[in-house]
């Protein structure tokens, strides 16, 4: 279904039994709600769960314009009114994790539990430029362009090349605007200085050989976080669900469901 949040159409999807306590899941940039597949069965067996495109992504409609790290908390907030859910867990990765942050310290009263996996709370100037640069070969040469190096960094060498390749579908789907929106708004991650603002319970999650949120970065998020708890899953990268499904499953459920 289509959703009209005032300012962009999101595709939504909704699992699981009403009347199960709600779960809403946020995709990383160059994905879409496919993402959270091998999430799926063990979520739904306990929680109501609502997956969404971020804008730009998959069926979701392309912003006019870059976008915001408010605009995409603004995005589940307007999803959580429209569906009349109070309070909900999140979970995010990447892009996601990062908007389950910005949730966390914007609308902690509409959260149970927050997870954000794979992601950081900043960037440093030199990954800022990194992002100018992706940016400048989207716009040149569409998403396409950066699929391959995209891919390498998203997974290890040993990942299943069945995975991968879903997730090359997912890349290729994102329409560029849609990325440069997103793109825009990863720019302007500045939620590090606020995460001992934090009074939700968080799980900060690593893939162990990520090197785009590496497991010292996000074990320094939750260190600066009050109370939040850190895992890492040493045989994964930056997508770490799709890579090694049962250890993130193993670590989502311990978190949501104890």
């Amino acid at each position: 279904m289509l959703f009209d949040t005032g300012s962009v159409l999101l595709a939504v999807r909704l699992d699981g039994d009403a009347g199960l306590p709600w779960l809403i899941l946020s995709n990383s940039l160059a994905t879409d709600a496919d993402l959270w597949d091998g999430q799926m069965p063990m979520l739904t067996a306990q929680r109501r769960v609502l997956r969404y495109d971020t804008r730009g992504h998959g069926g979701s409609r392309v912003p006019h314009g870059p976008a915001t790290m408010a605009d995409l908390v603004g995005d589940v907030v307007a999803l959580m009114d429209h569906f009349a859910i109070d309070r909900a867990d999140v979970a995010g990765l990447s892009l996601g994790g990062m908007t389950a942050i910005g949730l966390a310290l914007h609308h902690p009263h509409r959260l149970r539990r927050a997870v954000c996996a794979c992601a950081r709370a900043e960037f440093p100037e030199a990954g800022r430029a990194m992002w100018d640069s992706r940016a400048a070969t989207v716009t040149a040469g569409g998403v396409a362009a950066i699929a391959e190096e995209t891919l390498a960094r998203w997974f290890t060498p040993a990942a299943d090349p069945q995975v991968v390749a879903a997730a090359r579908q997912m890349v290729l789907g994102t329409s560029d605007a849609g990325y440069l929106a997103c793109v825009a708004a990863l720019k302007g991650l500045d939620y590090a200085r606020d995460l001992g603002k934090i009074t939700v319970p968080m799980l900060y999650l690593a893939g162990g050989q990520d090197g785009a949120a590496p497991p010292a970065v996000m074990q320094a998020m939750a260190t600066a976080t009050p109370g939040a708890q850190f895992s890492s899953l040493p045989d994964a990268a930056h997508i770490a669900n799709m890579e090694c499904p049962q250890a993130f499953n193993a670590a989502l459920s311990a978190f949501l469901f104890s």
